[in-house]
């Protein structure tokens, strides 16, 4: 599945409608550490991750944009670094150059006003003022895995970002997972009209009938309820 479409695909979809569709495939829910938000809260990306490590050097970024796919996401590895921001307003104008649609960092940013200004999609873990005061040595495998909390990504994986945080996902996937989600949201938005109706969502999950169940029966869960009724929204 190309950028694009990927990115098309999203643009009316949300990152928990991705967990919810990642829940009901038996895909593993990778979400990225809390406290990685987007610089602007409208900011959203969508598309195949794009990895670099970060040594304190804006070469690797520059070497990566080299091989960028058009609408692809810049995924940098700072080691959770909170001393330095590794990447600024210089870094991001390139990366739109190159035609990157934005950049997620595992560490910080600067120049925050510059990047506010540009419109253009940054999430970190907020700002600092210093840039890098180091020059560590480079590994093999700079450009070809990232590390972002407990997961490694590559470019076989692809990413989803807004608001509400940030998902990896197997780029083979993406396709599967883009249409159980807006399947996902389809029932949610006719339950939602419901109870807007009047009709609670109690009665559309038939709730007595569950709590029936479940009393000559405590091994029955709310879950099977829903898939036998056809109103699943957990999985």
């Amino acid at each position: 599945m190309k950028n694009y479409d990927i990115s098309n695909a999203f643009s009316n979809l949300s990152t928990p409608l991705i967990a919810d569709a990642c829940l009901r495939l038996s895909i593993p829910i990778r979400v990225v550490p809390t406290g990685i938000r987007p610089l602007l809260s409208h900011y959203r990306l969508a598309g195949r991750v794009l990895p670099a490590k970060h040594y304190g050097s804006v070469d690797v970024f520059l070497e990566a944009m080299e091989t960028a796919e058009a609408g692809d996401v810049l995924v940098i590895d700072n080691n959770d670094r909170n001393d330095e921001g590794c990447i600024g307003d210089l870094t991001a104008l390139e990366a739109r150059a190159a035609k990157v649609s934005g950049i997620i960092v595992w560490g910080k940013h600067r120049d925050t006003s510059e990047l506010v200004e540009m419109q253009y999609p940054i999430f970190s873990y907020g700002s600092c003022p210093a840039g890098p005061l180091r020059l560590d040595q480079r590994e093999p495998d700079a450009l070809t895995r990232a590390r972002f909390g407990e997961f490694i990504v590559s470019k076989n994986d692809v990413v989803f970002a807004d608001i509400d945080g940030v998902i990896f996902a197997p780029l083979e996937s993406a396709e599967e997972l883009l249409s159980v989600a807006q399947s996902i949201q389809q029932t949610e938005r006719e339950q939602a009209e419901d109870v807007k109706s009047g009709k609670t969502l109690r009665e559309q999950f038939r709730f007595k009938e569950y709590l029936e169940k479940r009393t000559s029966n405590e091994s029955f869960t709310f879950r099977k309820h829903l898939r036998e009724i056809g109103g699943a929204i957990e999985e």
